[in-house]
């Protein structure tokens, strides 16, 4: 395939993992993203879990299908995400993020946060993944600053994913999903994608300073951090769009970002 423009780049809210089974607004929309996009020739997911000390990439030839998580129905855990690896992406992306250390890894593989929304967006399996974690003894500037060294991989058909959710707070759930998300919540997610499209992202790196909210809308950091790859891919002339906004459980965001068309 000859790329007559760049890849976009997209940060998701991937919610529960019971989305990879679910038929719903957002498993529609990831669906639809996956229609609507050009087909990459590979996918680098930063997923909000693998969250480590120091920086890793898979480089595996076939990664394996993580089910990190427990308590959930049985037909969760015989999900299998086939995608095959792709060692020289990660290679490429070790070259790109040097002189940083990115040491390889074949014992990660795909977690929940890649798998449950590419097994909509791209349900044959048939484009390789590759996961670049998230180094968590690192502030936020500085997982900006590792997307904006990844831009080229958009020019080389790779599709940039973050995968997380920008308000994610696991100790006030809903957990009847029975009520709407909490106003602190909804202020926080409209405040962030406002700054996303005014083309503002030190504010949204800075997202401690976004109101009241931002405290309970991002308790721990991991969930947050793949947006900051995805914003700090943003080129010039890029255009932000939302393609896809909601809540589950009442203090889980579904906001989904794109950049690029």
């Amino acid at each position: 395939m000859t790329l007559k423009t760049c890849m976009p780049a997209v940060f998701v809210g991937h919610g529960s993992p019971t989305n990879a089974l679910a038929d719903n607004a957002a498993t529609d929309g990831w669906r639809a993203l996956g229609a609507k996009l050009p087909r990459p020739r590979a996918i680098l997911s930063i997923s909000a879990h693998w969250y480590t000390s120091g920086s890793f990439v898979t480089s595996n030839p076939v990664p394996r299908t993580i089910h990190d998580f427990g308590g959930f129905p049985k037909p969760l855990y015989e999900v299998r995400y086939g995608a095959p690896g792709d060692p020289a992406l990660a290679a490429r992306v070790i070259e790109l993020l040097a002189p940083d250390p990115v040491r390889p890894s074949t014992e990660w593989g795909l977690d929940h946060g890649t798998w449950s929304v590419l097994v909509h967006m791209y349900p044959q399996a048939d484009i390789p993944v590759v996961q670049l974690s998230i180094d968590g003894t690192q502030p936020a500037a500085v997982h900006y600053a590792l997307g904006q060294r990844l831009t080229a991989l958009r020019d080389e058909g790779v599709l940039l994913l973050g995968s997380g959710g920008i308000v994610h707070n696991l100790m006030r759930v809903d957990w009847a999903n029975a009520s709407p998300p909490p106003p602190w919540a909804v202020d926080f997610d409209e405040r962030v994608r406002a700054r996303i499209l005014e083309g503002d992202d030190a504010a949204v790196i800075n997202y401690e300073q976004l109101g009241e909210g931002a405290r309970l809308s991002v308790p721990t950091a991991e969930h947050y951090l793949p947006l900051m790859y995805v914003l700090g891919s943003r080129r010039a002339g890029d255009v932000a769009t939302i393609p896809l906004t909601g809540f589950e459980l009442g203090t889980i965001s579904l906001t989904a970002v794109q950049l690029g068309a």
